[in-house]
């Protein structure tokens, strides 16, 4: 496999990112590209040069070969009879670091002996619907940024499906089109070094109005919420029952994110000023920030924000065999990382988005480094450093397509802490009775509101 590390024929997007946030959307002839040589949100259609990238197939919408699509049905991986086309190690990393991230690399120093990736054939196969792609298109001529890209305006997700600056990249990240509602229990392992875990776990119920899947709604960011979520605390034992309600803006220089929390303690709801950021998330043994679930989520107003460019890196892909019923914790979480062999990575095109902490501002991590998939918008991974610029944590989320949503859903997602050679297992429900359940329909924004939370704490 040859090395793809260079930045990819980018100049004038960077140029522009550099400029500001002057331009805001592209011409129509510009979006007509959209469903041509651009997938219909904007990713190269085409593979690359010496094809270890393929071709975008999109042969399957809402469907996911072999898998049974009832309501919280585990995962079942259409590629499960692959093998991996290339191993990478210790010994050949350095071979392959054009197309490796810092946190690999520091992976493969900090654990020569047990850490490897393992890649396989890429696979471009699944398609999202009619109705986002109509969704995206118009996006891309009307959709612009508001003040100096602390909020968007125009339909509720994809808004920039041809990015022209770090801040519309970051805006795709927030919002991709992806679960509608979803309801889940989350498993949460803190692993020491020596394979020790601590378990937390939380149940998540989320409704996200921008992810509307009716093909007769436009749902516009003049709505107001992006989504509403509650998340309450079932693990540690002296945080259970804990619960928090919060509600995402589209403006976060108009509107904070509001949210309210249930103290178990008090038995009082209380507003939650500030809420996000490097908070401690629940249920995390107050081993992961608030603001670094999907990579990261909430106000950006913290960080300056660089486009670095598009890069083709080795990432999580078609993550199916992950998430099965049939691996036991025990055998996925190995101390210091999980079992390479239960993780499938591909080599894929992603933008990669940097912010830095502003000089007025602070934050647990001094920088953040983010590799967004091209296809679907999502962060992948993430590199993030201390206040001296040293490298803290590598970040992982394994990504598969959900027939119930026509989307890619967030599944494992792994928090490599550098430092101490521990790491955090979230969102795992491989020993759960189910997995997700998206797209039911069954939630209201009436049911995520502080008189709703009041009584789920009785």
């Amino acid at each position: 496999m040859s090395k793809h590390g260079a930045v990819l024929s980018i100049a004038a997007v960077i140029s522009m990112a550099a400029a500001g946030f002057a331009h805001a959307a592209v011409s129509p002839e510009e979006a007509e590209r959209l469903g041509q040589d651009l997938t219909c949100v904007g990713a190269e259609r085409a593979g690359n040069a010496d094809g270890s990238i393929p071709e975008f197939k999109g042969i399957y919408v809402g469907e996911v070969p072999g898998w049974d699509a009832e309501p919280g049905t585990h995962p079942i991986d259409p590629y499960a009879d692959e093998k991996p086309i290339l191993v990478i190690t210790a010994q050949n990393a350095q071979e392959h670091a054009d197309n490796l991230t810092e946190g690999q690399l520091g992976m493969f120093k900090q654990y020569p002996d047990t850490y490897k990736i393992n890649v396989y054939e890429g696979h471009r196969d699944f398609a999202y619907p009619e109705f986002v792609c109509e969704r995206a298109k118009w996006n891309a001529v009307n959709a612009k940024l508001e003040n100096d890209g602390l909020g968007v305006s125009g339909l509720g997700h994809n808004p920039f499906p041809i990015p022209q600056s770090a801040s519309e990249v970051l805006w795709n990240h927030q919002l991709p089109y992806r679960a509608y509602t979803q309801d889940e229990v989350r498993d949460i392992a803190s692993v020491t070094p020596g394979g020790g875990i601590g378990w937390g776990r939380s149940h998540g119920r989320c409704l996200a109005p921008s992810n509307n899947p009716d093909p007769a709604e436009r749902p516009h960011t003049d709505q107001g919420v992006s989504a509403y979520c509650t998340t309450e605390v079932m693990l540690p034992l002296r945080e259970r029952g804990n619960t928090s309600l919060n509600h995402e803006p589209y403006d976060w220089e108009v509107a904070d994110r509001t949210a309210w929390s249930y103290n178990t303690g008090t038995r009082r709801v209380r507003l939650a000023p500030g809420y996000g950021y490097d908070q401690p998330l629940g249920g995390s043994n107050g081993l992961m920030t608030i603001d670094e679930d999907r990579l990261f989520n909430g106000a950006p107003d913290r960080y300056n924000w660089e486009l670095i460019g598009k890069k083709e890196i080795f990432i999580p892909a078609n993550a199916y065999k992950v998430h099965s019923a049939d691996i036991a914790y025990s055998d996925l979480l190995t101390p210091n990382h999980p079992n390479p062999e239960h993780l499938r990575y591909e080599l894929r095109r992603v933008w990669v988005v940097e912010g830095t902490v502003k000089p007025d501002s602070r934050h647990l991590y001094g920088k953040r480094r983010l590799f967004i998939d091209e296809d679907n918008w999502h962060a992948v991974m993430a590199d993030n450093y201390d206040s001296r610029g040293e490298l803290w944590k590598h970040t992982i989320v394994n990504y598969y397509y959900h027939p119930d949503t026509s989307a890619w859903q967030a599944g494992a997602s792994f928090y490599h802490d550098l430092n101490n050679g521990g790491y955090i297992g979230y969102t795992l429900s491989n020993e759960r009775d189910k997995g997700p359940v998206l797209n039911q329909g069954d939630m209201s924004p009436d049911m995520f509101t502080p008189d709703r939370l009041r009584a789920m704490g009785r």
